[in-house]
Protein backbone atom coordinates (compact mmCIF):
# COMPACT_ATOMS: atom_id res chain seq x y z
CA UNK A 1 0.00 0.00 0.00
CA UNK A 2 2.83 2.37 0.79
CA UNK A 3 4.51 1.52 -2.52
CA UNK A 4 1.34 2.29 -4.50
CA UNK A 5 0.79 5.50 -2.52
CA UNK A 6 4.28 6.88 -3.12
CA UNK A 7 4.18 5.86 -6.79
CA UNK A 8 0.95 7.81 -7.18
CA UNK A 9 2.45 10.86 -5.45
CA UNK A 10 5.43 10.87 -7.81
CA UNK A 11 3.13 10.43 -10.81
CA UNK A 12 1.15 13.50 -9.73
CA UNK A 13 4.42 15.42 -9.39
CA UNK A 14 5.45 14.45 -12.93
CA UNK A 15 2.04 15.42 -14.39
CA UNK A 16 2.18 18.74 -12.54
CA UNK A 17 5.54 19.51 -14.11
CA UNK A 18 3.90 19.27 -17.54
CA UNK A 19 1.30 21.88 -16.50
CA UNK A 20 3.75 24.36 -14.96
CA UNK A 21 4.41 27.12 -17.49
CA UNK A 22 5.36 30.15 -15.37
CA UNK A 23 5.98 31.46 -11.84
CA UNK A 24 2.26 31.88 -11.17
CA UNK A 25 1.68 28.18 -11.91
CA UNK A 26 4.60 27.11 -9.73
CA UNK A 27 3.75 29.25 -6.68
CA UNK A 28 -0.07 29.66 -6.65
CA UNK A 29 -1.30 27.13 -9.26
CA UNK A 30 -2.10 30.01 -11.61
CA UNK A 31 -4.76 31.39 -9.24
CA UNK A 32 -7.31 29.08 -10.86
CA UNK A 33 -8.29 26.74 -8.02
CA UNK A 34 -11.96 25.99 -7.38
CA UNK A 35 -13.49 25.63 -3.92
CA UNK A 36 -12.90 21.87 -3.65
CA UNK A 37 -9.21 21.88 -4.54
CA UNK A 38 -8.66 25.15 -2.68
CA UNK A 39 -10.45 23.95 0.45
CA UNK A 40 -8.83 20.51 0.28
CA UNK A 41 -5.29 21.87 0.01
CA UNK A 42 -5.94 24.26 2.92
CA UNK A 43 -7.44 21.48 5.06
CA UNK A 44 -4.63 19.07 4.19
CA UNK A 45 -2.02 21.71 5.02
CA UNK A 46 -3.62 22.24 8.42
CA UNK A 47 -3.93 18.50 9.13
CA UNK A 48 -0.34 17.58 9.78
CA UNK A 49 1.77 15.47 12.10
CA UNK A 50 0.63 18.00 14.68
CA UNK A 51 -2.87 16.51 14.31
CA UNK A 52 -2.31 12.78 13.91
CA UNK A 53 0.89 12.45 15.95
CA UNK A 54 1.03 15.61 18.06
CA UNK A 55 -2.56 16.08 19.27
CA UNK A 56 -2.91 12.40 20.10
CA UNK A 57 0.47 12.44 21.82
CA UNK A 58 -0.39 15.42 24.03
CA UNK A 59 -3.88 14.12 24.96
CA UNK A 60 -2.32 10.73 25.74
CA UNK A 61 0.12 12.54 28.05
CA UNK A 62 -2.00 15.23 29.77
CA UNK A 63 -5.66 14.30 29.12
CA UNK A 64 -8.57 15.91 27.34
CA UNK A 65 -7.90 19.54 28.35
CA UNK A 66 -5.66 20.00 25.30
CA UNK A 67 -8.50 18.82 23.04
CA UNK A 68 -10.50 21.96 23.80
CA UNK A 69 -8.02 23.97 21.74
CA UNK A 70 -9.69 22.41 18.70
CA UNK A 71 -12.44 25.00 19.11
CA UNK A 72 -10.05 27.81 18.15
CA UNK A 73 -9.47 26.33 14.68
CA UNK A 74 -12.89 27.05 13.06
CA UNK A 75 -12.77 30.60 14.43
CA UNK A 76 -9.37 31.17 12.83
CA UNK A 77 -10.63 30.11 9.40
CA UNK A 78 -13.79 32.20 9.80
CA UNK A 79 -11.65 35.27 10.51
CA UNK A 80 -9.49 34.42 7.50
CA UNK A 81 -12.51 34.33 5.16
CA UNK A 82 -14.51 37.20 6.69
CA UNK A 83 -11.77 39.65 7.70
CA UNK A 84 -8.56 38.87 5.85
CA UNK A 85 -9.58 37.59 2.40
CA UNK A 86 -11.86 40.43 1.11
CA UNK A 87 -9.04 42.99 1.07
CA UNK A 88 -6.03 40.69 1.05
CA UNK A 89 -6.95 39.20 -2.33
CA UNK A 90 -7.78 42.44 -4.18
CA UNK A 91 -4.31 42.37 -5.71
CA UNK A 92 -3.16 38.84 -6.45
CA UNK A 93 0.40 38.22 -5.32
CA UNK A 94 2.66 35.16 -5.41
CA UNK A 95 3.76 35.20 -1.75
CA UNK A 96 2.93 36.77 1.61
CA UNK A 97 6.13 38.89 1.61
CA UNK A 98 5.08 40.06 -1.88
CA UNK A 99 1.88 41.40 -0.27
CA UNK A 100 3.95 42.99 2.53
CA UNK A 101 6.01 44.88 -0.06
CA UNK A 102 2.93 46.05 -1.97
CA UNK A 103 1.02 47.25 1.11
CA UNK A 104 3.98 48.96 2.80
CA UNK A 105 5.87 50.03 -0.35
CA UNK A 106 9.06 48.53 1.01
CA UNK A 107 11.47 45.95 -0.34
CA UNK A 108 13.16 45.89 3.06
CA UNK A 109 9.91 44.83 4.73
CA UNK A 110 9.55 42.08 2.13
CA UNK A 111 13.09 40.88 2.81
CA UNK A 112 12.51 40.77 6.57
CA UNK A 113 9.31 38.78 6.08
CA UNK A 114 11.09 36.31 3.80
CA UNK A 115 13.93 35.69 6.27
CA UNK A 116 11.45 35.10 9.12
CA UNK A 117 9.58 32.57 6.98
CA UNK A 118 12.79 30.71 6.14
CA UNK A 119 13.79 30.49 9.81
CA UNK A 120 10.33 29.52 11.08
CA UNK A 121 9.79 26.94 8.32
CA UNK A 122 12.78 24.96 9.53
CA UNK A 123 11.12 24.69 12.97
CA UNK A 124 7.86 23.35 11.56
CA UNK A 125 9.42 20.98 9.08
CA UNK A 126 11.56 19.56 11.86
CA UNK A 127 8.41 18.44 13.72
CA UNK A 128 7.13 16.62 10.64
CA UNK A 129 10.47 14.92 10.00
CA UNK A 130 10.59 13.66 13.59
CA UNK A 131 7.09 12.21 13.14
CA UNK A 132 8.12 10.66 9.84
CA UNK A 133 10.94 8.83 11.59
CA UNK A 134 8.51 7.45 14.20
CA UNK A 135 6.13 6.13 11.52
CA UNK A 136 8.94 4.52 9.52
CA UNK A 137 10.18 2.85 12.70
CA UNK A 138 6.75 1.35 13.43
CA UNK A 139 5.93 0.37 9.82
CA UNK A 140 9.18 -0.83 8.31
CA UNK A 141 11.41 -1.41 11.32
CA UNK A 142 13.83 1.27 10.18
CA UNK A 143 15.64 3.24 12.82
CA UNK A 144 14.09 6.70 13.40
CA UNK A 145 17.17 8.24 11.77
CA UNK A 146 16.81 6.13 8.62
CA UNK A 147 13.08 6.88 8.53
CA UNK A 148 13.65 10.63 8.75
CA UNK A 149 16.13 10.52 5.87
CA UNK A 150 13.80 8.48 3.60
CA UNK A 151 10.82 10.71 4.46
CA UNK A 152 12.79 13.88 3.63
CA UNK A 153 14.09 12.53 0.31
CA UNK A 154 10.61 11.57 -0.91
CA UNK A 155 9.14 14.95 0.04
CA UNK A 156 11.89 16.94 -1.58
CA UNK A 157 11.67 14.95 -4.80
CA UNK A 158 8.04 15.60 -5.74
CA UNK A 159 7.86 19.15 -4.31
CA UNK A 160 10.96 20.36 -6.15
CA UNK A 161 9.66 18.93 -9.42
CA UNK A 162 6.00 19.96 -9.49
CA UNK A 163 5.59 23.13 -7.40
CA UNK A 164 2.18 24.24 -6.14
CA UNK A 165 0.22 22.28 -8.76
CA UNK A 166 1.80 19.07 -7.49
CA UNK A 167 1.15 20.13 -3.90
CA UNK A 168 -2.53 20.89 -4.56
CA UNK A 169 -3.35 17.58 -6.23
CA UNK A 170 -1.31 15.50 -3.79
CA UNK A 171 -3.06 17.39 -0.97
CA UNK A 172 -6.45 16.30 -2.33
CA UNK A 173 -5.24 12.68 -2.42
CA UNK A 174 -3.73 12.97 1.04
CA UNK A 175 -6.85 14.56 2.54
CA UNK A 176 -8.97 11.69 1.21
CA UNK A 177 -6.60 9.11 2.70
CA UNK A 178 -6.47 10.94 6.05
CA UNK A 179 -10.25 11.18 6.26
CA UNK A 180 -10.83 7.54 5.33
CA UNK A 181 -8.11 6.42 7.73
CA UNK A 182 -9.51 8.20 10.79
CA UNK A 183 -13.10 7.25 9.92
CA UNK A 184 -12.03 3.59 9.97
CA UNK A 185 -9.82 3.93 13.06
CA UNK A 186 -12.49 5.38 15.38
CA UNK A 187 -15.08 2.55 15.28
CA UNK A 188 -12.40 -0.14 15.40
CA UNK A 189 -10.77 1.52 18.41
CA UNK A 190 -14.16 1.81 20.15
CA UNK A 191 -14.85 -1.85 19.39
CA UNK A 192 -11.70 -2.82 21.29
CA UNK A 193 -13.13 -1.03 24.34
CA UNK A 194 -16.78 -2.10 23.98
CA UNK A 195 -18.09 1.34 23.12
CA UNK A 196 -17.69 5.03 23.95
CA UNK A 197 -19.08 4.80 27.49
CA UNK A 198 -16.55 2.17 28.48
CA UNK A 199 -13.78 4.17 26.81
CA UNK A 200 -14.51 7.14 29.06
CA UNK A 201 -14.68 4.98 32.19
CA UNK A 202 -11.49 3.08 31.38
CA UNK A 203 -9.55 6.28 30.57
CA UNK A 204 -10.64 7.83 33.86
CA UNK A 205 -9.61 4.72 35.79
CA UNK A 206 -6.17 4.42 34.18
CA UNK A 207 -5.33 8.13 34.24
CA UNK A 208 -7.41 9.99 36.87
CA UNK A 209 -6.44 13.40 35.45
CA UNK A 210 -7.79 12.56 31.99
CA UNK A 211 -11.00 14.61 32.34
CA UNK A 212 -9.71 17.30 34.68
CA UNK A 213 -8.13 20.67 33.94
CA UNK A 214 -5.05 19.80 35.98
CA UNK A 215 -3.12 18.15 33.15
CA UNK A 216 -1.82 21.51 31.88
CA UNK A 217 -1.72 24.94 33.52
CA UNK A 218 -4.69 27.14 32.59
CA UNK A 219 -2.58 30.07 31.27
CA UNK A 220 -0.65 27.69 29.03
CA UNK A 221 -3.84 26.20 27.58
CA UNK A 222 -5.31 29.66 26.92
CA UNK A 223 -2.19 31.01 25.24
CA UNK A 224 -1.80 27.84 23.16
CA UNK A 225 -5.35 28.40 21.93
CA UNK A 226 -4.34 31.97 21.10
CA UNK A 227 -1.39 30.64 19.10
CA UNK A 228 -3.69 28.38 17.04
CA UNK A 229 -6.14 31.26 16.51
CA UNK A 230 -3.70 34.01 15.51
CA UNK A 231 -1.32 31.71 13.67
CA UNK A 232 -4.18 30.10 11.78
CA UNK A 233 -5.12 33.47 10.29
CA UNK A 234 -1.72 34.72 9.23
CA UNK A 235 0.58 31.77 8.50
CA UNK A 236 2.10 32.16 5.00
CA UNK A 237 1.33 28.65 3.73
CA UNK A 238 -2.40 29.21 4.38
CA UNK A 239 -2.60 32.87 3.37
CA UNK A 240 -1.04 32.15 -0.03
CA UNK A 241 -3.86 29.70 -0.77
CA UNK A 242 -6.24 32.65 -0.81
CA UNK A 243 -4.30 33.91 -3.85
CA UNK A 244 -4.54 30.46 -5.44
CA UNK A 245 -8.38 30.42 -5.49
CA UNK A 246 -10.35 32.10 -8.25
CA UNK A 247 -12.47 34.70 -6.41
CA UNK A 248 -14.12 35.57 -3.09
CA UNK A 249 -17.10 33.29 -3.66
CA UNK A 250 -14.71 30.39 -4.23
CA UNK A 251 -12.68 31.35 -1.16
CA UNK A 252 -15.76 31.39 1.09
CA UNK A 253 -16.87 27.97 -0.10
CA UNK A 254 -13.34 26.58 0.14
CA UNK A 255 -12.84 27.88 3.69
CA UNK A 256 -16.24 26.49 4.76
CA UNK A 257 -15.17 23.10 3.38
CA UNK A 258 -11.91 23.43 5.31
CA UNK A 259 -13.73 24.24 8.57
CA UNK A 260 -16.05 21.23 8.25
CA UNK A 261 -13.30 18.75 7.37
CA UNK A 262 -10.71 20.00 9.87
CA UNK A 263 -13.18 20.18 12.78
CA UNK A 264 -14.53 16.70 12.01
CA UNK A 265 -11.05 15.17 11.73
CA UNK A 266 -9.92 16.86 14.96
CA UNK A 267 -12.89 15.49 16.91
CA UNK A 268 -12.28 11.98 15.60
CA UNK A 269 -8.58 12.26 16.40
CA UNK A 270 -9.41 13.33 19.98
CA UNK A 271 -11.60 10.23 20.36
CA UNK A 272 -8.79 7.94 19.23
CA UNK A 273 -6.42 9.79 21.57
CA UNK A 274 -8.59 8.90 24.57
CA UNK A 275 -8.55 5.28 23.40
CA UNK A 276 -4.75 5.22 23.39
CA UNK A 277 -4.70 6.15 27.09
CA UNK A 278 -6.44 2.83 27.78
CA UNK A 279 -4.79 0.66 25.16
CA UNK A 280 -1.18 1.89 25.52
CA UNK A 281 -0.76 3.40 29.00
CA UNK A 282 3.03 2.93 29.25
CA UNK A 283 4.50 4.37 26.05
CA UNK A 284 7.93 6.01 26.24
CA UNK A 285 6.49 9.03 24.41
CA UNK A 286 2.90 9.99 23.63
CA UNK A 287 3.90 10.55 20.00
CA UNK A 288 4.01 6.77 19.53
CA UNK A 289 0.30 6.40 20.38
CA UNK A 290 -1.20 6.78 16.91
CA UNK A 291 1.36 4.59 15.11
CA UNK A 292 0.70 1.92 17.75
CA UNK A 293 -3.06 2.08 17.07
CA UNK A 294 -2.38 1.45 13.40
CA UNK A 295 -0.02 -1.43 14.08
CA UNK A 296 -1.61 -3.19 17.06
CA UNK A 297 -5.35 -2.48 16.86
CA UNK A 298 -6.33 -2.23 13.22
CA UNK A 299 -6.35 -5.10 10.72
CA UNK A 300 -3.18 -5.14 8.59
CA UNK A 301 -4.68 -3.53 5.49
CA UNK A 302 -6.60 -0.92 7.49
CA UNK A 303 -3.53 -0.29 9.65
CA UNK A 304 -1.46 0.30 6.54
CA UNK A 305 -4.12 2.73 5.32
CA UNK A 306 -4.02 4.56 8.65
CA UNK A 307 -0.24 4.81 8.62
CA UNK A 308 -0.43 6.04 5.04
CA UNK A 309 -2.90 8.65 6.31
CA UNK A 310 -0.45 9.78 8.99
CA UNK A 311 2.29 9.97 6.40
CA UNK A 312 -0.10 11.93 4.16
CA UNK A 313 -0.76 14.39 6.97
CA UNK A 314 2.92 15.09 7.37
CA UNK A 315 3.66 15.29 3.66
CA UNK A 316 0.70 17.57 2.90
CA UNK A 317 2.02 20.11 5.39
CA UNK A 318 5.73 19.92 4.67
CA UNK A 319 5.30 20.25 0.91
CA UNK A 320 3.29 23.45 1.50
CA UNK A 321 5.99 24.85 3.81
CA UNK A 322 8.69 23.95 1.29
CA UNK A 323 6.82 25.85 -1.43
CA UNK A 324 6.49 28.89 0.85
CA UNK A 325 10.18 28.72 1.81
CA UNK A 326 11.26 28.29 -1.81
CA UNK A 327 9.19 31.28 -2.90
CA UNK A 328 10.63 33.36 -0.05
CA UNK A 329 14.16 32.67 -1.26
CA UNK A 330 13.50 32.91 -5.02
CA UNK A 331 10.86 35.65 -5.32
CA UNK A 332 11.22 37.67 -2.12
CA UNK A 333 14.99 37.67 -1.63
CA UNK A 334 16.71 36.76 -4.91
CA UNK A 335 14.39 38.44 -7.41
CA UNK A 336 13.35 41.37 -5.23
CA UNK A 337 16.69 42.30 -3.66
CA UNK A 338 19.49 40.63 -5.67
CA UNK A 339 18.55 40.14 -9.33
CA UNK A 340 15.28 41.89 -10.37
CA UNK A 341 15.81 40.95 -14.03
CA UNK A 342 16.28 37.23 -13.40
CA UNK A 343 14.47 34.97 -15.86
CA UNK A 344 11.75 32.57 -14.82
CA UNK A 345 14.08 29.62 -15.44
CA UNK A 346 16.82 31.07 -13.23
CA UNK A 347 14.33 31.87 -10.44
CA UNK A 348 13.05 28.30 -10.55
CA UNK A 349 16.61 27.00 -10.15
CA UNK A 350 17.07 29.24 -7.10
CA UNK A 351 13.69 28.13 -5.73
CA UNK A 352 14.47 24.45 -6.13
CA UNK A 353 17.85 24.90 -4.45
CA UNK A 354 16.05 26.78 -1.67
CA UNK A 355 13.48 24.02 -1.24
CA UNK A 356 16.28 21.46 -1.02
CA UNK A 357 18.18 23.50 1.57
CA UNK A 358 15.13 24.31 3.72
CA UNK A 359 14.10 20.65 3.61
CA UNK A 360 17.58 19.41 4.52
CA UNK A 361 18.50 21.81 7.36
CA UNK A 362 15.69 20.61 9.71
CA UNK A 363 16.83 17.02 9.12
CA UNK A 364 20.41 17.94 10.04
CA UNK A 365 19.17 19.83 13.12
CA UNK A 366 17.17 16.81 14.26
CA UNK A 367 20.05 14.41 13.66
CA UNK A 368 22.32 16.68 15.73
CA UNK A 369 19.94 16.48 18.71
CA UNK A 370 18.02 19.79 18.46
CA UNK A 371 14.59 19.47 20.21
CA UNK A 372 15.41 15.87 21.12
CA UNK A 373 12.63 14.39 23.26
CA UNK A 374 10.20 17.26 22.55
CA UNK A 375 6.63 16.25 21.71
CA UNK A 376 5.82 16.95 18.05
CA UNK A 377 2.85 19.18 18.87
CA UNK A 378 4.98 21.53 20.98
CA UNK A 379 7.40 22.01 18.05
CA UNK A 380 4.38 22.81 15.85
CA UNK A 381 3.11 25.30 18.44
CA UNK A 382 6.45 27.12 18.42
CA UNK A 383 6.17 27.60 14.66
CA UNK A 384 2.61 28.87 15.02
CA UNK A 385 3.71 31.31 17.74
CA UNK A 386 6.52 32.64 15.53
CA UNK A 387 4.16 33.19 12.60
CA UNK A 388 1.47 34.87 14.71
CA UNK A 389 4.01 37.12 16.43
CA UNK A 390 5.53 38.14 13.10
CA UNK A 391 2.66 38.52 10.66
CA UNK A 392 -0.76 38.82 12.31
CA UNK A 393 -0.49 42.53 13.13
CA UNK A 394 1.32 43.70 9.96
CA UNK A 395 -1.14 41.80 7.74
CA UNK A 396 -4.48 42.45 9.47
CA UNK A 397 -3.72 45.99 10.68
CA UNK A 398 -2.25 46.75 7.28
CA UNK A 399 -5.60 45.97 5.67
CA UNK A 400 -7.72 48.02 8.08
CA UNK A 401 -5.51 50.84 9.42
CA UNK A 402 -4.32 53.35 6.84
CA UNK A 403 -1.67 54.81 9.14
CA UNK A 404 0.30 51.54 9.38
CA UNK A 405 3.60 52.12 7.56
CA UNK A 406 6.76 50.27 6.60
CA UNK A 407 8.70 51.33 9.69
CA UNK A 408 5.93 50.02 11.93
CA UNK A 409 5.62 46.77 9.97
CA UNK A 410 9.35 46.04 10.08
CA UNK A 411 9.49 46.82 13.81
CA UNK A 412 6.43 44.65 14.45
CA UNK A 413 7.84 41.65 12.57
CA UNK A 414 11.32 41.82 14.08
CA UNK A 415 10.13 42.69 17.58
CA UNK A 416 7.42 40.05 17.61
CA UNK A 417 9.54 37.14 16.39
CA UNK A 418 12.50 38.11 18.61
CA UNK A 419 10.26 38.31 21.69
CA UNK A 420 8.69 34.92 20.91
CA UNK A 421 12.12 33.28 20.51
CA UNK A 422 13.49 34.83 23.70
CA UNK A 423 10.38 33.79 25.63
CA UNK A 424 10.69 30.22 24.34
CA UNK A 425 14.27 30.07 25.60
CA UNK A 426 14.07 32.09 28.82
CA UNK A 427 10.40 32.69 29.66
CA UNK A 428 8.18 30.68 32.02
CA UNK A 429 6.76 27.51 30.48
CA UNK A 430 3.26 28.29 31.77
CA UNK A 431 2.70 30.92 29.02
CA UNK A 432 3.07 30.21 25.31
CA UNK A 433 5.50 32.56 23.48
CA UNK A 434 2.67 33.80 21.23
CA UNK A 435 1.22 36.10 23.91
CA UNK A 436 4.30 38.26 24.58
CA UNK A 437 5.27 38.11 20.90
CA UNK A 438 1.84 39.26 19.73
CA UNK A 439 1.63 42.06 22.33
CA UNK A 440 5.10 43.40 21.48
CA UNK A 441 4.34 43.20 17.75
CA UNK A 442 1.08 45.15 18.14
CA UNK A 443 2.65 47.78 20.40
CA UNK A 444 5.58 48.34 18.03
CA UNK A 445 3.31 48.58 14.98
CA UNK A 446 1.17 51.22 16.71
CA UNK A 447 3.93 53.34 18.23
CA UNK A 448 6.46 53.25 15.40
CA UNK A 449 3.80 53.88 12.73
CA UNK A 450 2.58 56.98 14.59
CA UNK A 451 6.12 58.31 14.95
CA UNK A 452 7.04 57.81 11.27
CA UNK A 453 5.51 59.44 8.15
CA UNK A 454 2.29 57.89 6.78
CA UNK A 455 2.58 55.42 3.89
CA UNK A 456 2.24 56.71 0.30
CA UNK A 457 -1.26 56.80 -1.15
CA UNK A 458 -0.28 54.48 -4.00
CA UNK A 459 0.34 51.70 -1.47
CA UNK A 460 -3.04 52.25 0.23
CA UNK A 461 -5.27 52.67 -2.82
CA UNK A 462 -5.67 48.97 -3.80
CA UNK A 463 -6.71 47.98 -0.27
CA UNK A 464 -8.69 51.05 0.87
CA UNK A 465 -10.43 52.19 -2.32
CA UNK A 466 -13.88 51.69 -0.76
CA UNK A 467 -13.19 53.77 2.36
Amino acid sequence: MFGVYFALVFFIGWLSLQRTDDASDYWIAGGRLGWLLGGATMAATHTSAGTFIGTIGVIHTVGWSFGWLILSVPLAYFIMAAVLAPRFTRVRKLTLPDFIEARYDSKAARGVAAVIILVAATVYIQAQIVAGGLVANIVFGLTPTQGMIVFTVILLAYTVVGGMIAVVYTDLLQLAIMTIGILVAVPLTLRQLDGLANLLDYAQAIQPLTFSWDGMPGPLLFTMGLAFLLGGVATPEKAVRLFAMRDMRTIRRGVLFTILVVTGVNLLVATVALGTIVLFPSLTTGDLAMPMVARAILPPVVGALMLAAITSAMMSTVDSLLIVAGSALSEDLYRSLVHPEATHARRLVVARVGIFVVGTVPLLMTLSGVSEGELVQFIVLLFTALMASSFFMPVVAGLYWRRANKQGAIAAMLGGVTTAILWEVHGPETVDPVLPGFLVSGLLLLCVSLMAPPPPEKALEPYFSDS
